[in-house]
């Protein structure tokens, strides 16, 4: 498709030269009103004005029924009759606009005719019960889905909410979001004649919602035209200077990406590889975005190369040879077939260097490939047909594109925004994230998310608003705070907190400085704001004397190689039968008893201290004091249920102290008299098994202070 604009304030499209692919003449529309209203709408002959559309569907479905298409016209074209278009044009030639962007782009016989009617039950005194009598259900429902609600009846909320339909409808048949992006596509080439606010005001919704769904659903020749479209409003001072830095490279004699194009069909003929290499210009926005980033333009930035080859594997060869041929860059090589977009993109990407120093970036896929990374869902002819009926060839083996992940999780999160305003913002939030990346879970499944999400996003993806009770991760094996950012291909497993009752089930407030998914968000706020008290008071570190029941004075159950001498356990590393230990001598009379792997023996030793000879006594009828650390997720009560446990143990707490949270963990020390050495296992078993608690172990340094 051209990406040529009619909207006055627009500059007209750059040519760069005959190395540019030829596109289809824009239609004269004062040509096609004139059919429109004097061609022949007799039964059974197809109406003149139509001939672009028909020209354009039988390119991609030589054998189409045209007779709904006929009908179609003829009832648009009666019931728009003496409406008129704020440029003049007889309104009928807006739905022919739009239809022939459509079949340009390879819609089906469906699409094109709720696309003639598209603006008959919104505008006209045609019903929807009429469309569905004459057309179908199927041609109803598209219909219906891109029909505007009244502002009567919805008031400021109208846009939103219809905005809200659309999607809605869209979950069920994404041709209604074709026929809207195709519907403002047309709009925005015409929309110089209204007053520059206006023209403002579309362009950022058009800019804000539109584009990135057209993103999102792949259509890119919509997408690239509305882009241009938009930046010549919104910024025309950048726009004319790109203007005049595209139309001064067309106006070269020499072209450096035509050389390279003739030189790489050169490097491919020799190889053996049937291949079309086409220069792909670029348009008006990514030029910006390079200029942007590169500053000043080389004569290679204002296009790239486009390798159309018949096979995936082909796709392969090229690549092989372009890298031996020439000095790939390295960081622009990237991999959309092996792993294709999330909007069905497929392509392999590469940059390539000549001898002289220029450099070309390269696009090489299938001629199938290629419609799609075009047309997008539009491409996919009819998604609905079942599978041996007509279509079928126009895709191969497809991907069923009826409900996209990022869809999915658009209509989840949108019944829970009652609020048209609390909609459309987060709409708009939501589409601003244009990436999309895709984790799993630890038994096989898959969870779709946008780039940036965190693990508080997954868990609201997986669990809804049960995800309120998440107390932690482990991606990729290993424990994570909820905060993490996710990346592509990460493996997440949530950890739930499994208490009975309500107060377990809390989320925190500072899960909103993480989550990036409305679901999230909304979620969150909803229970925030039912609970203004926020959640239950979190642990912190105070630190004040705790005794447990039945605490009595430690008593070190080990016999020395020193007579006389007082036997003391070792705080540091406090240990119990079985540990290996070790001692020595301190001031006083008194020898310290520790574990062998204690950090205090290696310094004790570096510092010349002799090692005094120590075994256990009696194990069976000794009491020995430990200390052990519990690492844990915050949550409300925690320490309570530390305590209950270690008591229902029969373990007396000498000291504990937990210390402040810190990405979401807490750790708890506490120094415990076991009745005896065998009771510790089970102790760290029951620990362990507590809720929030994700690891139990020995203590290693000494502990100041108590609770």
């Amino acid at each position: 498709m051209s990406a040529e604009a009619t909207n006055p304030a627009t500059p007209g499209p750059i040519t760069p030269g005959a190395h540019r692919r030829r596109a289809r003449p824009r239609i004269d529309l004062r040509r096609l009103g004139r059919a429109a209203l004097l061609g022949s709408t007799a039964r059974g002959r197809l109406p003149d004005a139509i001939g672009h559309v028909v020209e354009a569907h039988r390119a991609h479905y030589p054998d189409a029924d045209l007779d709904p298409l006929r009908r179609a016209y003829v009832l648009a074209e009666s019931s728009h009759r003496g409406q008129m278009r704020k440029s003049g044009e007889p309104y009928i030639t807006h739905p022919l606009a739009v239809t022939l962007i459509l079949a340009e782009l390879g819609a089906e016989n469906t699409t094109l005719t709720a696309s003639l009617l598209h603006d008959t039950v919104e505008d006209t005194d045609v019903t929807l019960d009429q469309v569905r009598a004459e057309f179908g259900e199927e041609v109803a429902y598209l219909v219906d889905g891109v029909t505007k609600l009244e502002k009567v009846d919805y008031g400021a909320a109208a846009e939103p909410e219809t905005f809200r339909k659309m999607l809605v409808a869209t979950g069920n048949d994404v041709r209604v979001m074709s026929i809207k992006l195709a519907d403002r596509l047309h709009n925005m080439r015409t929309l110089g004649v209204m007053r520059q606010e206006k023209q403002e005001r579309i362009a950022k919704v058009t800019r804000d919602v539109l584009i990135p769904l057209a993103e999102r659903l792949g259509v890119q020749a919509l997408k690239t035209e509305l882009e241009d479209l938009v930046f010549a409003i919104l910024h025309p001072e950048e726009y004319a200077q790109v203007h005049t830095l595209m139309a001064t490279n067309a106006a070269r004699e020499d072209d450096p990406l035509a050389a390279i194009a003739d030189e790489v069909r050169g490097v491919l003929r020799e190889a053996g590889l049937s291949a079309e290499v086409l220069i792909r210009p670029r348009h008006f926005v990514s030029v910006h975005r390079v200029r942007r980033k590169r500053g000043e333009l080389r004569g290679t930035d204002f296009g790239r190369l486009l390798v159309l080859v018949a096979e995936d594997a082909d796709c392969y060869g090229v690549l092989g040879e372009l890298h031996t041929c020439f000095t790939p860059v390295v960081s622009e090589f990237k991999d959309f077939i092996a792993v294709p977009k999330f909007n069905l993109y497929q392509s392999l990407h590469t940059a390539v260097t000549r001898g002289d120093g220029e450099v070309a970036e390269v696009l090489i896929r299938t001629h199938q490939m290629h419609k799609v990374a075009e047309a997008g869902v539009v491409a996919l002819g009819n998604p609905y047909t079942p599978s041996g009926e007509e279509h079928l060839d126009t895709v191969g083996e497809r991907a069923d594109p009826t409900r996209p992940g990022w869809l999915s999780r658009l209509l989840d999160w949108q019944q829970s925004a009652p609020d048209a305003d609390m909609f459309w913002s987060t709409l708009r939030e939501d589409l601003a994230q244009d990436r999309e990346i895709t984790v799993f879970r630890p038994d096989g499944g898959t969870i779709g998310l946008p780039a940036g999400a965190s693990c508080v996003d997954a868990a609201y993806a997986q669990y809804g608003e049960d995800a309120h009770a998440c107390i932690g991760a482990r991606v990729n094996g290993r424990l994570a705070a909820l905060g993490t950012v996710l990346v592509d291909g990460d493996t997440v497993q949530l950890l739930m907190d499994r208490m009975e009752g309500a107060a377990a089930s809390e989320p925190s407030r500072d899960w909103l400085d993480h989550a990036r998914t409305p679901a999230a968000r909304i979620a969150i706020r909803r229970w925030l704001t039912a609970h203004p008290e926020g959640p239950s008071v979190q642990e912190t570190a105070p630190r004040a004397p705790y005794s447990g029941p039945s605490a009595r004075p430690a008593t070190a159950n080990a016999v020395v190689d020193q007579p006389g001498a007082t036997v003391r356990l070792a705080g540091c590393c406090t240990p119990v039968p079985p540990d290996e230990i070790t001692a020595f001598a301190v001031r006083g009379g008194v020898v310290t008893v520790h574990r062998v792997a204690c950090p205090g023996v290696a310094r004790m030793k570096s510092d010349g201290r002799a090692e005094v000879g120590v075994r256990w006594a009696d194990a069976e009828t000794a009491e020995y004091r430990v200390t052990l650390t519990a690492e844990s997720f915050s949550r409300p009560h925690l320490l309570a249920d530390l305590t209950e446990a270690i008591a229902l143990e029969g373990v007396a707490i000498i000291s504990a102290t937990v210390e402040p949270p810190t990405q979401g963990g807490v750790r708890h020390t506490y120094t415990l008299q076991l009745p005896d050495a065998a009771h510790l296992p089970g102790l760290m078993r029951a620990m362990r098994n507590v809720p929030g608690v994700y690891d139990v172990g020995r203590a290693q340094h000494a502990t100041t202070g108590a609770l």
